[in-house]
């Protein structure tokens, strides 16, 4: 089958804001009305395994100072659990061999590099953590056991390339480094007392706000990082919380260090403060504050303690719902996600990040053909990483792809967006017609695993990645 792709270059008589209609000339001099049709979908009531969105399991592995530890990803047990629905797992590098050394060894960068490259193969996103200690029996103490500041920023700096080559399985970066488990707060050397690790000078602040910044540079600039509290991004950035402080609609998706910062609560739901995860007094100024950002940056976590009837899933769904939820582990803690119930569960899994529904198409032939779509997102959040949509047209023998000027990245929740496209660079023909939103990068752009299915009956292309219309389109030139 031959492929043709209208170029950007040509988009200006391709893209259509509405669908053409009045009447077109003939060649023989006669006026005729452009015939269009309108089908409409059906819902599907299944959980849709999209990517970068639903419940994942989390993983870890260790290279200590004798070279152990390391239990690289296993191609078949990711490929089961895409088959349970789960598209992306949590991954957590522990450095412990390197806490004191600025040099990360080849092998071990090999290692990483490995676990990608599997995770690819498997049709399965990575969102990576990096740290350099776990925490033991409670209460923590001092030294916790931590790489400074100057250790932490060499090794951003000599994963950079690794975090760059494999951007197009990395749906976010967790900050990491810092402190027990990465998560920022049992820290030697990112706080001036590590016995009181909750107050910070300006110079603690100063170095964190390094470390952000150079995960920032590490990465592509389609790619965003996640920090463990409100506070942290509010201290990087040096903004208030409350909305006040909160990503704005024009910040969006403008590539600032603001539009690249999400968030992920590893203690939702547990207290009223999700164990020092809401600092703010009152806490309803960060609550507030995660509400209204939500919409743009990343969102995910783990619940950690029943705290019931927050806890239960009446509650903790309105919440994910508030603060656009796009994943949640499904390995922790287990006590809070068994009160959920199977009904609970599966309504979680169809709703965290986003869930595209079409609900109508309608087509026009003729001289000055278009399409137009209509999706609604019946989701928890809109995908935090940038998506191409595409009309693929096929006639049996040939392929086209017509860009859409659209990024489905702003399709918010509980809204419905209608794509419309010219076909005025299309030759002449019938036309099957599908809708496309894949994976931007080229690596896996025709991998239908890391393509958006939507949540329809009878639609997907599970061979080539395409939602089809159902339509065939007359072009004639």
């Amino acid at each position: 089958m031959q492929h043709r792709t209208i170029t950007t270059a040509a988009l200006a008589a391709v893209i259509a804001l509405a669908v053409p209609t009045n009447a077109w000339a003939s060649p023989g001099g006669h006026h005729a009305t452009p015939t269009s049709r309108t089908v409409s979908y059906t819902a599907s009531d299944a959980v849709i395994p999209n990517p970068s969105r639903g419940f994942d399991h989390t993983t870890e592995t260790h290279f200590r100072a004798d070279g152990t530890g390391y239990t690289p990803l296993d191609a078949a047990t990711l490929r089961g659990y895409r088959s349970e629905g789960v598209t992306q797992i949590v991954r957590v590098f522990y450095m412990e061999a390197f806490v004191d050394q600025r040099r990360l060894s080849p092998a071990w960068l090999r290692l990483v590099q490995h676990d990608y490259d599997t995770a690819r193969a498997a049709g399965v996103g990575v969102i990576t953590r990096f740290a350099y200690v776990q925490g033991g029996a409670w209460p923590y103490t001092a030294p916790y056991g931590d790489a400074d500041l100057p250790t932490v920023l060499a090794h951003i700096e000599q994963l950079t390339p690794t975090l760059r080559r494999n951007a197009d399985v990395i749906p976010t970066l967790q900050e990491g480094f810092i402190g027990l488990w990465g998560e920022g707060y049992y820290t030697d050397h990112f706080a001036s007392d590590p016995a009181n690790p909750g107050v910070l000078t300006e110079a603690d602040k100063d170095a964190r706000r390094q470390v952000v910044e150079a995960e920032l540079a590490a990465l592509p600039s389609s790619r965003s990082i996640q920090v463990r509290t409100m506070q942290m991004k509010q201290d990087a950035l040096r903004t208030p919380s409350g909305t006040a402080g909160a990503l704005t609609p024009a910040q969006a998706h403008d590539g600032s260090a603001a539009s690249r910062i999400g968030h992920h609560n590893d203690c939702f739901l547990a207290s009223p403060d999700d164990f020092g995860t809401f600092l703010s007094s009152p806490l309803s100024l960060d609550q507030d504050y995660l509400g209204a950002e939500s919409r743009y940056v990343p969102v995910g976590g783990e619940t950690c303690a029943v705290n019931a009837p927050r806890s239960e899933y009446p509650s903790a769904s309105a919440e994910m719902a508030k603060y656009h939820f796009s994943y949640l582990n499904l390995d922790y803690n287990k006590d809070v996600l068994a009160s959920w119930g199977g009904a609970g569960m599966t309504d979680a899994a169809k709703k965290l990040g986003y869930r595209f529904t079409m609900t109508s198409s309608t087509v026009t032939s003729g001289k000055h053909a278009s399409v137009s779509v209509s999706v609604r997102n019946d989701g928890w959040a809109a995908p935090y990483n940038p998506r191409p949509v595409q009309l693929v047209l096929t006639d049996g023998r040939r392929r086209v792809t017509v860009p859409v000027r659209a990024d489905a990245s702003s399709w918010q929740p509980g809204t419905t967006a209608t794509v419309t496209a010219s076909l005025a660079r299309v030759p002449s023909g019938k036309w099957r017609v599908a809708l496309a939103l894949p994976a931007p990068e080229r690596s896996i752009a025709a991998d239908p695993d890391f393509a958006i299915q939507t949540a329809n009956v009878g639609t997907w292309n599970a061979r080539t990645g395409v939602n089809d219309l159902g339509q065939v389109v007359s072009v004639r030139r």
